[in-house]
């Protein structure tokens, strides 16, 4: 036995897995059982961690340290060396390191469900970025911090923390780890996102579409910052393009839906922001804001844009047959929806309706009347 671990509560689906050490008789063929997996090969621990180093392979926490202490020798001290960290034993990972420098520490926050949690990212091999400090509890903020401490001891230094949005599920730590590290940390945010957040959240310097942040080190990571509405007017991802990592905030997520409420989110601005992280070259993963990564890309941002654009049929079809305002329309368009879920999806109708009324193939007439453009005159309501 080599340890037991625990999928961290940030993920739809959780496991708890029990590790263990086989020594195998000489001249063995080894082979990949076919079902859950889909593809395996066979390689030394060595190799395999030099390839995570290299960013070339993505691993899961438990892995990870499974290669590294295979990659320590097979030595007396190889038990003891996989049940060294708390994790081994049962207690769920906080901080998952994705490629090196790209650290995932999940944490809790007054999200929307099915998400419990906001991922704050702390990105850098020797100069941090921080991203969406999160939470707003304190124990929360206690524990981010404390992996912020431990960064620091390896020789890590924090450059500034950087906002993707404003939403509060985004921004309820800034404060706390601000006045953890001193109190002079600079925060960033696009300036949609200044003008937008209140006076409690200072904000001290501006990103703009297309600045390239460099953090040395080894390896070297350079983020270019993009401008990425519909979810936010002032929302950023941040592409990696020597890994193909993606820091994709609230526009693509690994657990939920992602809510396009009107003014602030605009359906037309989050199709094009779908379709420009779509066309980046040599995607690999994508870094959401909740739940785990996702490994392929270019597939969910199709299903993403295919979900959409058939929503706005459907609703573009029942404005035709007649049904004019917009609870009609969930009652007609969203019938796979909870109605628990009612309140989210009536706002996700009020942001098609406003990207067809600019797209000229619906009028809105009065507050609460939506009626087809190409209506002959005497079918329309006054």
């Amino acid at each position: 036995f080599v340890g037991r671990w625990v999928t961290p509560p940030f993920s739809p689906r959780r496991f708890d897995t029990w590790f263990f050490l086989a020594s195998c008789p000489p001249k063995q063929e080894p082979h990949v059982a076919p079902g859950e997996l889909e593809t395996g090969e066979w390689t030394s621990a060595r190799e395999a961690y030099a390839r995570w180093l290299r960013s070339e392979v993505i691993c899961v926490p438990p892995v990870l340290h499974a290669l590294t202490t295979l990659a320590g020798g097979l030595t007396d001290d190889l038990l003891a060396r996989f049940l060294s960290v708390k994790e081994a034993h049962g207690e769920p990972t906080r901080r998952i390191e994705f490629h090196p420098g790209f650290i995932c520490f999940p944490v809790r926050t007054p999200t929307k469900p099915p998400a419990t949690h906001t991922n704050t990212y702390l990105i850098g091999s020797k100069e941090l970025v921080i991203l969406d400090p999160a939470s707003p509890y304190e124990e929360e903020q206690k524990e981010l911090a404390a992996c912020v401490d431990e960064l620091i001891a390896e020789g890590r230094v924090v450059r500034e923390i950087i906002l993707t949005h404003l939403h509060p599920d985004h921004v309820g730590g800034v404060n706390a780890l601000r006045e953890h590290l001193g109190g002079s940390i600079p925060v960033a945010a696009h300036r949609f996102t200044a003008e937008a957040l209140d006076s409690s959240i200072r904000i001290d310097r501006l990103i703009e579409d297309g600045e390239v942040i460099e953090l040395p080190g080894e390896p070297r990571i350079t983020l270019r910052a993009m401008h990425t509405p519909g979810h936010a007017r002032g929302h950023l991802c941040f592409y990696e393009a020597r890994t193909g990592a993606l820091v994709t905030g609230d526009n693509i997520v690994g657990l939920g839906s992602v809510l396009i409420d009107p003014p602030e989110g605009d359906m037309r601005d989050y199709l094009n922001t779908l379709e420009r992280l779509r066309a980046l070259p040599h995607l690999t993963v994508l870094l959401g804001a909740h739940g785990p990564a996702i490994g392929n890309p270019r597939a969910k941002i199709d299903e993403y844009i295919k979900h959409r654009l058939e929503r706005e049929e459907n609703i573009l079809a029942a404005v035709r047959d007649g049904v004019s305002t917009p609870q009609g329309i969930l009652e007609r368009v969203y019938t796979d929806v909870h109605p628990k879920a009612h309140a989210m999806a009536l706002r996700a109708v009020l942001a098609h309706l406003e990207k067809l009324v600019a797209d000229r193939l619906v009028e809105k007439r009065g507050e609460d009347c939506y009626i087809d453009s190409n209506a002959a005159p005497h079918q329309r309501r006054p």
